[in-house]
């Protein structure tokens, strides 16, 4: 299965008593309303009385359908599964975080869905602006003037919409800014007394197909042309597989230029599946670092088409030590849209002899009909081989003992540990791996695969987020939300407790300063005592297995798993890997 249904599969509804019909109306019965205009599909959210209005609209005007509610325990995990939903439906679902205090606890998985470029809807909500209609206290603790400020680096775009009538339009605003590419979070702040202040008439509900989402832009004529004959008469032409779409037909378009090209493809673990990694021309996996094959395959290259390639000017660099790049580079993104002063996520300023300023999807095609095909020129490198299997649960163990147990299964990956081997796991089509979560925030890994899960609910797919015992902890709280709603996933704790990352940072600052290398551990390992993670996820309605601890149990723990997701459950596998990280290419 390639593709999901953009209609979501129920899950369990919170359903209400009805209400009785009434000529009343109230300022958040018309958000409400905009919202179900939008077809907005669920709002994951923590509760808070900055937006009781809005609440008991969407459960009472509503009937708490359209959007649905998706209660969590965290801010961080109602940003997250918004998140992970749009990664795998490439369609936006909204959060709500409640006053100043709610808004204050999300910004790191605001962040990542920034650095990500996904769309998300973010209500947020004020104490009464009106000095005189606070309750004293707490009222006051919970008004900020400018709350978007805290956020407004990081978003595209936020308001605090003055009546009702006022906040319809912020809703149809923020929903086409959101989705229109470079994608990203917007944020509404609606006010306490704003929400529910009694209205005369329900104001008119605008046709929303009138303010649609813009098509894509695509790319001038002339800079196709340009582009396809340099593709077209390269004698080693080179495609780095960035940012697209999860649709199937860009995924074929883009198998089929780099055929018709006869050109060699990389891809990166921290984005998305965007080719497969199975095909005779994808030779080297996915990498989180530059390996020296593909710097090889770089630097030879005579053409190199960039297709919104995260880093691009830093993995030239890297590739090319330094020197300048020999190669013509055709760079296809959007992403300059986006770029900020406050954040460096932009990373490095790329060389750009033809430069497109569209996405992936709205170039591919185009080139595709427009170049030449030519023979293959190019020797591919050897497939790289896999490290040998250690005789303890590690990585490498791991990731066999989960190919054998998938074989058969259609998976979607959700999050894969840093030190994964890119060559562990195969990408086949584009809901195979959602990737990273853009900010590489710890934490989101939880909250981010419970959203993927509710895109996939009432799919064939089983969603599999492998993680660190950080991020897990981090988020775990995420799980009672999956349990609740009955959204099945299976999450793997690569478990090394520690936050070994830092160990590696630590013990390579010791070694250049001559101090020993021994102490890395301290202040890093999550030991004595052992946090047992089995026992936190079983507590919140999960199915857990573990601690594994033995190579010859790990194969039996993930087929339990699998067939509990598959029979609709939460599985939390506890699998103690030794440290130590496999992300050579």
């Amino acid at each position: 299965m390639n593709s999901i249904d953009p209609s979501p599969a129920a899950i369990v509804h919170d359903t209400p008593v009805p209400a009785q019909a009434s000529g009343e109306f109230w300022g958040s019965d018309a958000i409400a309303a905009m919202l179900h205009a939008l077809d907005i599909p669920y709002i994951a959210l923590v509760p808070g009385s900055s937006y009781r209005g809005l609440h008991d609209s969407i459960v009472n005007y509503l009937g708490n359908r359209a959007p649905q509610m998706v209660l969590t325990i965290h801010e961080e995990t109602a940003i997250a599964i918004a998140h992970g939903y749009y990664k795998i439906s490439d369609r936006m679902m909204a959060s709500a975080l409640h006053a100043n205090i709610g808004l204050l606890r999300a910004p790191m998985s605001i962040y990542n869905a920034w650095c990500d470029r996904a769309p998300m809807l973010i209500l947020g909500a004020t104490g009464p602006w009106d000095a005189t209609q606070r309750r004293p206290w707490i009222d006051w603790i919970h008004t900020s003037s400018d709350q978007g400020g805290l956020i407004r680096n990081f978003t595209k775009w936020d308001n605090q919409p003055g009546s009702p009538a006022a906040a319809m339009e912020a809703l149809l605003r923020a929903t086409q800014i959101a989705q229109t590419a470079p994608r990203g979070p917007v944020y509404v702040n609606l006010e306490v007394k704003m929400q529910e202040q009694k209205l005369a008439a329900m104001p008119a509900m605008p046709e929303t197909a009138r303010y649609p989402v813009p098509p894509m832009v695509r790319p001038a004529p002339e800079l196709v042309s340009a582009a396809a004959t340099l593709l077209s008469q390269a004698k080693n032409p080179l495609i780095l597989a960035g940012r697209a779409s999860r649709g199937i037909t860009g995924w074929r378009q883009r198998i089929a230029l780099a055929e018709k090209l006869e050109a060699p493809v990389l891809s990166s673990i921290k984005l998305a599946a965007a080719f497969p990694t199975t095909h005779r021309l994808h030779p080297i996996p996915p990498f989180q670092a530059l390996p020296k094959s593909a710097g090889e395959l770089i630097k030879s290259a005579d053409v190199i088409l960039a297709l919104d390639w995260l880093d691009l000017a830093g993995t030239l660099q890297q590739a090319c030590g330094g020197a300048a790049v020999t190669a013509k580079v055709i760079h296809v993104s959007c992403d300059a849209h986006s770029h900020r002063g406050w954040s460096a996520d932009y990373q490095g300023l790329p060389p750009a002899d033809v430069y497109m300023l569209c996405e992936t999807d709205a170039a591919v095609p185009l080139l595709l009909d427009a170049c030449t095909a030519r023979k293959s020129s190019v020797a591919l490198p050897a497939r790289v081989t896999l490290p040998p299997l250690p005789d303890a649960v590690a990585l490498r163990t791991v990731a066999a003992a989960l190919a054998e147990a998938t074989r058969g299964v259609d998976v979607s990956y959700t999050r894969l540990p840093l030190g994964w081997n890119g060559g562990y796991t195969q990408f086949v089509d584009p809901l195979s791996y959602i990737g990273h979560d853009g900010g590489a925030g710890v934490g989101s890994g939880p909250g981010m695969t419970i959203g993927a899960a509710l895109a996939l609910k009432g799919s064939s797919r089983v969603p599999i987020g492998l993680m660190g015992d950080g991020d897990f902890l981090m988020g775990n709280t995420a799980l009672w939300t999956a349990a609740h709603y009955k959204i099945p996933c299976l999450m793997i704790v690569c478990n090394n407790r520690s936050f070994y990352n830092d160990e590696r940072h630590q013990g390579r600052m010791a070694i250049n300063r001559g101090r020993p290398e021994e102490n890395r551990w301290i202040g890093l390992r999550i030991g004595d005592p052992d946090v047992d993670l089995a026992a936190m996820a079983r507590a919140q309605g999960a199915l857990a297995i573990g601690p594994v601890e033995k190579v010859a149990d790990l194969l039996p723990a993930f087929r339990q798993g699998i067939a509990a997701v598959q029979a609709g459950q939460v599985c939390v596998i506890d699998a103690r890997v030794l440290p130590g990280y496999d992300d050579r290419g």
